[in-house]
């Protein structure tokens, strides 16, 4: 419950705000003066203040210039008579979030103080997202380029409401970012629900969705709320939405319009306020041109577009997933944690990961399992990453005893630049599309390994 603090020498106009704010919801504090406010800004987490700037002693002008100097993020609406609009540009000028004229119309003092509530709240959560990166992101790892840019997106965009599509291939980390999205937004305390679109069959998916009524079709013996119901206040996430039948994008796309949707055999409209994130697998561009896909719920979706790398493109990150799961799974079953010989971490970082993330998720967990010692030695790796290796199809890298993690990692780099470079013409822009960097950091590494002719 957000904190408001009210301030005025006018006992009247204390009560009708006190009662207007407490009827939605807020949890008001009153002062009568700028000095007495001051105080309660010590005593009371506040997350907005809204206070007249015509006050005895100290006025709202010197009021709100405290407020600033004691917590620069306070949003501070003030009140002004129609004669004082001098003061209330001087106001804004000084660090007022908004100014409403006196007397006021109860709808612009909701609205007023409904934003400025939004602003604290995301100005929190953009401070947790920045000093505290465990915290909010612990399962989100990696520091390389491709990475670097999904976070810039996510940070951008956690605390709002857009519509989020994330693209990637099985095992990139779709939904540990939706759930990070999630977790990083003003909804966080709010349900977090997700569901699979291609793992439930069209006739069911549509109650899973949206419920049904009692009497709907055969089995339904009671009401149900669906998946939109449940999530509402908080997070609805569509995983596989590519797979979603074209009579099912309809109603959905209604849902995103309307926020308000019917469940299956009901007449009655239920309205819900609920943030989506989908993600797909496909292509959804081509999927609308081979109409497999609506154009007008594509774009509806697409406002905000995440891409996952897939893990052969961020080879780097390879050797802090793998750390962060070691660390996980010892941790679950209580096992030393063990070390990772150079020869393991070369095939780990060599190996094309068909299954991304999930199967080098997979692969430590199986490796610990299977070690005997204090090592995790090739052998103790899954058959297919061990025969990929020996087969030499996965890297012509030859690691002796004296070479490092790094130079491995260079040599790998600079044959995936020569195969991207190859399946893209020799056309440098789409080369770093398809490696996930850009041109210019293709150029640079294309010359750090001899390649710009």
């Amino acid at each position: 419950m957000a904190t408001i603090l009210v301030v005025d020498d006018e006992r009247n106009y204390l009560f009708v705000l006190e009662d207007l704010l407490a009827d939605e919801g807020y949890k008001v504090v009153t002062a009568s003066s700028g000095n007495e406010a001051l105080e309660k800004l010590k005593e009371d987490q506040i997350d907005a203040v809204l206070s007249d700037i015509k006050m005895p002693g100290m006025n709202g002008i010197e009021f709100l210039e405290r407020v600033v100097a004691i917590d620069p993020g306070l949003p501070v609406i003030l009140m002004t008579a129609f004669a004082e609009v001098d003061q209330a540009v001087l106001a804004m000028k000084k660090g007022a979030i908004d100014h409403i004229q006196k007397p006021f119309d109860n709808d612009d003092i909701k609205r007023a103080v409904a934003r400025a509530v939004q602003k604290r709240a995301m100005d929190r959560n953009r401070r947790k997202i920045e000093s505290n990166t465990d915290e909010v992101w612990g399962s989100v790892i990696g520091d390389s380029e491709a990475m670097e840019k999904v976070f810039q997106i996510v940070k951008r965009v956690a605390d709002t409401n857009a519509t989020v599509l994330i693209y990637g291939e099985s095992g990139t980390g779709k939904e540990v970012i939706a759930k990070s999205l999630h977790k990083a937004s003003s909804r966080s305390r709010q349900p977090f629900i997700s569901i699979n679109c291609a793992a439930i069959p069209e006739t069911l998916l549509e109650s899973e969705l949206f419920g049904y009524e009692k009497g709907a079709f055969t089995g339904a013996i009671s009401n149900k709320q669906g998946k939109f119901e449940v999530a509402n206040g908080g997070v609805l996430f569509l995983d596989e939405i590519g797979e979603m039948s074209l009579n099912l994008q309809v109603k959905l796309l209604r849902v995103l319009q309307e926020q308000e949707f019917q469940r299956v055999g009901g007449n009655r409209d239920i309205r819900v306020d609920i943030r989506l994130i989908a993600a797909t697998n496909k292509d959804l561009q081509r999927q609308v041109e081979a109409g497999l896909f609506r154009s007008d719920l594509y774009f509806r979706l697409n406002v905000v577009q995440v891409v996952m790398p897939p893990l052969r493109v961020r080879v780097t990150d390879i050797p802090l997933l793998t750390s962060y799961f070691l660390n996980n799974f010892c941790k679950s079953m209580n096992r030393p944690l063990p070390e990772i010989p150079p020869e393991t971490m070369r095939i780990l970082c060599s190996y094309s990961w068909p299954g991304n993330v999930r199967e080098l998720e997979n692969a430590i967990e199986y490796a610990i399992l299977m070690s005997k010692g204090r090592s995790l030695l090739p052998e103790d790796l899954p058959n297919q990453i061990r025969s990929f290796a020996g087969s030499n199809n996965g890297s012509d890298v030859n690691i002796g005893d004296s070479t490092g993690l790094m130079d491995a990692l260079d040599t790998i780099e600079e044959r995936m630049i020569r195969d991207a470079l190859k399946k893209a013409g020799q056309i440098q822009a789409q080369a770093a599309k398809i490696l996930g960097i850009s041109r210019s950091n293709l150029q640079y590494k294309m010359k750090k390994y001899g390649l710009l002719q």
